[in-house]
């Protein structure tokens, strides 16, 4: 790449200081940077060095862009087929030596485009995600009857973070199986699920401490990768039964030939699709059953966090429900495309509490990001969250202020590159709407039936587990509405 006049080399773009071998772990293992607060890390790798920095994790070097200027300029760069670098380089790794499918979001180019495609028209129309609709409403209405049974006296429920779990994992199982899982009816099926959610936390939380360690563990197996392996097993093993089990239900209904039609809409789609095979199925099918777990889950928690400690906002918010709503046993699409107070309130949240610290690419191209060259094939870490308190991209930014994100002056000022949870493009998130839907349907659900206040003198913190959590229990007290 040949310089241009003004244009500083990619050796030149600023970062911590490097030692062979490790590059920056250092920085993770003795004490400047804590890996559960990697998010923090960045804020101050951004105050030290700048919009574009270079961080080396062993052998691994990632250039964070910070500039939604840059930001864009990457996005607008892309062709039909973005690459990414995957979230778990562990759960690819366990893929590839199971021999199963990759998925999604551990393929690049044609192989991505090819599976893609053939879920386009089922995951990302939202006439098609509508369909479950009230699969989606009636588990939360489920869900509210339990935090009805399970708060006590004084409307504290115990362990709030794994009920929101076995709602995240009901609601998704109901849509992608179309069968009842059982996760809050008690009994062995209520364990199991526990057991699921907890497994799931685990290999998000043990891929975090290896992505900051030297990996050993592709060559040898380590204690924590064998712990690793043993919570991929028992998590895939269990999903992986779900998943069997629908398909042989298509498969009778289909030998008797009995109309499908209006059932098994998700499955159905998938097995009727030539270019997928039955491993492609399978793992696609697999993600959407999962993936919430660790995104629209927390999102839950952090929705209703802000809500509790916002009051004001909480009140409009419910009577927005109740004008667009009421008490109708059915809430339609037409509904949900009014609640826009309640939309904004979503994407305040993801403002205060984003639920990834980054959006990764791999560059196709050569750029120039805030004057330095950056070659073909870097890996960059898109990370405007270190933007999210800052007055100059948005007024009176400590306030939580919903009426921000509603048509006005102030959102036009709003940089449209800065807020993009779910990624841009092509490679936005496949699962978005499902995960948009279940979020405007579970916090309607909670609002009509109950007042929310926050029991926790310390505020709510996050904790880095490859993705963003929730630090401890999010303690709040549900208050029956007259």
């Amino acid at each position: 790449m040949a310089l241009k006049k003004g244009i500083k080399s990619f050796a030149d773009i600023p970062g911590p200081s490097r030692i062979p071998l490790i590059g920056n772990l250092h920085l993770y293992k003795f004490g400047k940077y804590s890996v559960k607060k990697y998010h923090e890390a960045i804020r101050e790798l951004y105050a030290s060095y700048g919009p574009l920095v270079r961080q080396d994790l062993g052998n691994i070097t990632t250039i964070h862009v910070f500039d939604p200027e840059d930001i864009q300029t990457v996005y607008r760069s892309e062709g039909h087929t973005p690459h990414v670098a995957p979230l778990l380089d562990t759960s690819k790794l366990y893929r590839e030596k199971h021999n199963m499918s990759l998925g999604l979001g551990n393929t690049n180019g044609e192989e991505w485009y090819r599976l893609r495609s053939a879920i386009r028209k089922m995951m990302l129309r939202p006439t098609e995600v509508h369909y479950y609709l009230p699969f989606v409403q009636e588990v939360a209405n489920d869900f509210v009857q339990r935090i009805e049974e399970k708060k006590n006296f004084d409307g504290k429920v115990h362990d709030l973070t794994k009920e929101v779990g076995k709602w995240g994992m009901e609601s998704a199982g109901y849509v992608c199986f179309e069968e009842r899982l059982g996760c809050m009816s008690g009994g062995e099926t209520e364990v199991k699920s526990e057991a699921m959610f907890e497994a799931n936390l685990m290999i998000f939380q043990i891929s975090a401490q290896l992505k900051f360690s030297l990996p050993l563990y592709k060559y040898i197996s380590t204690p924590k990768w064998r712990k690793l392996l043993l919570a991929e097993d028992y998590f895939y093993r269990n999903a992986l039964s779900y998943i069997k089990r629908a398909l042989k239900k298509v498969e009778s209904e289909i030998s008797q030939n009995k109309s499908l039609h209006g059932k098994y809409n998700f499955m159905t789609y998938l097995l009727s699709r030539e270019e997928l095979s039955m491993q492609d199925v399978i793992i696609i099918t697999f993600s959407l059953f999962t993936d919430g777990l660790s995104t629209t889950v927390p999102a839950l928690l952090y929705n209703l966090y802000c809500l509790a400690t916002n009051p004001e906002v909480q009140e409009k918010a419910f009577r927005e429900v109740i004008d667009v709503i009421g008490n109708k046993e059915k809430i339609t699409a037409d509904d949900l495309n009014d609640l826009s107070y309640l939309k904004a309130v979503v994407k305040e949240t993801f403002r205060f509490f984003p639920v990834g610290t980054e959006v990764s690419r791999i560059s196709q191209k050569d750029l120039i990001l805030s004057g330095y060259e950056v070659p073909t094939g870097s890996r960059l870490d898109l990370s405007p969250n270190v933007h999210f308190s800052s007055e100059k991209y948005f007024k009176n930014a400590n306030t939580f202020l919903p009426e921000r994100w509603i048509r006005n002056r102030e959102q036009a000022s709003i940089h449209p590159y800065i807020m993009t949870p779910f990624g841009h493009g092509t490679r936005t998130c496949a699962g978005r709407r499902f995960a948009e839907q279940d979020l405007y349907i579970i916090l309607s659900s909670i609002l009509r039936k109950f007042r929310i206040c926050y029991t926790n003198p310390k505020p709510l913190e996050q904790v880095y587990s490859t993705l963003l959590f929730p630090d401890g229990p999010v303690k709040m007290q549900f208050i029956p509405r007259s």
